[in-house]
């Protein structure tokens, strides 16, 4: 199968079967959204929007967050991973979305990367989420998922995987595509144990479906191995 072939694959059976695919984070405003994305590094989304229901009630806007002590922030996300970095981030992003940006979260990715905080896989879902741009944010979720299925080769990095994946898929399905990728990482090509591929709707046209289905054969094949978390923003 031609890699071609099998991104037409991929994209009609998510066009089907996920036609609607959306953050799970939990927010009601450009603010609100980047704070749950710096604070989802290596976190659940889960667990963030359980932090951000009192958080969003205590830092209402960028203006109360800016005036915020870190210690405070901290006592509110001490839950999440890396809570004295976030903490820092959280606050030094809310100044700076204030004092240079006059309040309003920028859709530009190289500016939305000058604030604290700030990578490029939280510019690329801001700029896709909030604004509706053809970016592709790669978290570890989409990093696996891909070069499992195929759609990427040997990727050494978020980037070359972003670049590949929007290279190949249409402009104005990427940013819905960031979705599906994240979603069945997270439920059916999992990580942590063995993925779901007895269950899974791609399976027909998944690489490490047929390279599994070959060692089980007795073929000697390489597997692919999910990453570490290293690659990714903390």
């Amino acid at each position: 199968m031609t890699k071609k072939e099998r991104y037409k694959k991929v994209i009609e059976y998510f066009k089907e079967n996920m036609p609607v695919a959306e953050t799970e984070l939990h927010y009601n405003s450009p603010y609100e959204l980047l704070t749950a994305v710096i604070l989802s590094a290596q976190c659940t989304d889960k667990r963030v929007n359980i932090i951000t229901l009192d958080f969003f009630k205590r830092f209402r806007n960028a203006e109360e967050l800016a005036q915020a002590d870190q210690a405070e922030v901290f006592e509110y996300i001490k839950s999440c991973s890396y809570p004295n970095n976030k903490a820092k981030h959280l606050v030094g992003m809310a100044k700076m979305l204030v004092s240079e940006f006059k309040n309003i979260v920028p859709s530009d990715i190289n500016e939305l990367q000058k604030l604290p905080g700030v990578g490029r896989k939280t510019a690329n879902v801001i700029a896709s989420v909030i604004y509706n741009k053809p970016t592709m944010a790669v978290d570890t979720h989409v990093f696996r998922v891909s070069e499992r299925i195929g759609l990427t080769t040997n990727s050494k990095s978020p980037l070359s995987t972003e670049k590949e994946l929007v290279k190949n898929i249409p402009e104005y399905l990427i940013s819905t595509a960031h979705h599906w990728l994240i979603l069945h990482g997270r439920y059916v090509c999992k990580a942590i144990g063995k993925p779901k591929c007895k269950e899974c709707g791609l399976k027909s046209f998944c690489r490490y479906y047929e390279m599994q289905t070959k060692i089980e054969s007795g073929i000697k094949t390489p597997i692919y191995q999910a990453p570490t978390n290293s690659k990714f923003e903390k």
